[in-house]
């Protein structure tokens, strides 16, 4: 029984880092704004089960390896245990303090937050199912579809929760497993091979493509391979998981060469994660009863996050763009949601560069990179130089004790201008807001040689790289 009929100018589906930030800008433009969401809190994926947890979950642990290590510092500390119920506690107080900011700022700008199920029920309208069963009904003008992503099963490779366990299963473990295998060799599987590694985890980390972090250029997938290595986790790259078999509480995977020849492997671990990527949350929408069609799940938009149908945008992971791929990415989607609110409000907006979409992982060393790699800068018939600088000669990065790493600059060689920058080390996710400013003003390498860097700082790498495109490095 259908609870009332509420008006609104625009309304999205979706409260994680797109769509809340979709609501706030549309209500900052004075649209009257109402936010949808089935869960219990807003934020979404990212907040409750993706980038907040995660990266609460690699602090601890790189706390603890730093306080394993304090001797180095002339530090001395007795024998370096955790609690890992405590470390938990204060991953979920993270998430809840974050999930209570939202709720504030929904407030704050006046946005109606409709608790439950959002489905389009014909043009112009929305049903939210409660979860008692409840429905009201919306009258909008406008619709932002941001429902976001949940982790990709593979059909062959049945997770159970327990044993064999996906992105979301294995933030809630209530023990450390003596091993893991992890299968997906992208930023969420080398994530939590460092954080498990860490917590004592042994982990074996299985890749179909040829390299780990295969959307990063080919030098950082080198390097990465090799410090994980030296931190004995193994890296099985041009590998794919044929079978896995649970018994007494232990899973077998069955390892076979991407390629289709070579050896048969099997191994045995206490846990098994599948982290193979992800897929649209679309289904349950009521798509057809605007004439809204998918392609492969995803719904298609224009460089304004239009869809075909008029009146609906979309953005997040559940886009698929005409042209090119589409990153998984939060902080794409808030940007995303920002163009589709300003679309939608009639003002003055302007479409999304893909290619300076920064792509960070948060594994130790940190990954981080913005603009073109050598290999799509060359593909694409530029005249490439290229530089190289180690983080070992950086001052600050021998006080911290992190020189595992390099910062590698992309330079077209007949203007100059810098078309890529990718980082390995520490704090490369800090690192390359500076290389995404740089690329947005189409900066040139000399530029960013003769910006001033303050010593000691891990930034003085970006700036020494850049010499390295003019001539001699300073300080090698």
């Amino acid at each position: 029984m259908a609870a009332g009929l509420e008006r609104f100018d625009l309304t999205v589906i979706g409260s994680g880092p797109g769509g809340y930030v979709a609501a706030i800008r549309a209500a900052q433009l004075g649209l009257r704004t109402a936010l949808v969401e089935k869960e219990k809190a807003l934020g979404g994926t990212c907040l409750h089960l993706g980038c907040i947890p995660t990266k609460a979950l690699l602090e601890a642990a790189h706390v603890l390896e730093t306080a394993r290590h304090a001797d180095v510092f002339g530090i001395r500390t007795s024998e370096v245990t955790f609690d890992w119920q405590a470390v938990q506690a204060r991953k979920q107080k993270v998430v809840d303090g974050q999930a209570k900011g939202l709720t504030f700022l929904m407030k704050k700008n006046k946005i109606r937050v409709y608790a439950g199920t959002g489905a389009l029920a014909g043009p112009g309208n929305i049903r939210v199912t409660g979860a008692d069963g409840t429905v009201t009904e919306l009258s909008t003008d406008r619709i932002i579809l941001a429902t976001g992503s949940r982790p990709r099963g593979l059909p062959h490779l049945q997770r159970d929760g327990k044993v064999i366990l996906d992105s979301d299963d294995i933030l809630s473990l209530e023990e450390i497993p003596e091993s893991l295998l992890i299968l997906g060799a992208g930023a969420v599987g080398m994530e939590f091979a460092s954080i498990f590694s860490r917590f004592g985890s042994r982990c074996t980390v299985v890749e179909m493509l040829p390299r780990a972090l295969p959307v990063e250029d080919e030098e950082i997938s080198k390097e990465i391979q090799r410090s994980f290595r030296k931190r004995k986790i193994d890296i099985l790259t041009g590998m794919m998981a044929e079978a896995m078999t649970v018994r007494d509480g232990r899973v077998t995977t069955r390892l076979a060469p991407a390629a289709g020849e070579g050896k048969i492997r099997e191994i045995e671990t206490r846990m098994a994660l599948v982290a193979v990527g992800r897929a649209p949350v679309t289904e349950g929408l009521g798509l057809e009863t605007v004439g809204l069609t998918l392609e492969k799940g995803f719904i298609t938009v224009d460089d304004h996050l239009r869809t075909d149908v008029d009146g609906i945008y979309a953005i997040g992971d559940v886009i698929r763009l005409a042209e090119r791929g589409h990153p998984m990415l939060a902080h794409l989607a808030s940007h995303e949601g920002m163009v589709a609110a300003e679309t939608a409000a009639g003002t003055t907006t302007r479409p999304l560069n893909y290619d300076l979409v920064p792509s960070v992982t948060y594994c130790e060393p940190e990954v981080a990179s913005v603009g073109l790699s050598e290999a799509e800068a060359r593909r694409r018939g530029h005249d490439v130089r290229t530089s190289r600088y180690p983080m070992m000669p950086v001052a600050r990065a021998r006080i911290s004790g992190t020189t595992d790493g390099f910062v590698k600059i992309v330079a077209e060689a007949r203007y100059d201008q810098v078309l890529g920058v990718h980082i390995i080390g520490p704090r490369a996710t800090e690192l390359i807001a500076e290389a995404g400013a740089a690329l947005n003003l189409e900066t040139t390498s000399e530029e960013l040689m003769r910006t001033i860097h303050a010593h000691p700082t891990l930034s003085e790498a970006v700036g020494e790289a850049a010499h390295g495109l003019h001539g001699p490095f300073i300080h090698i």
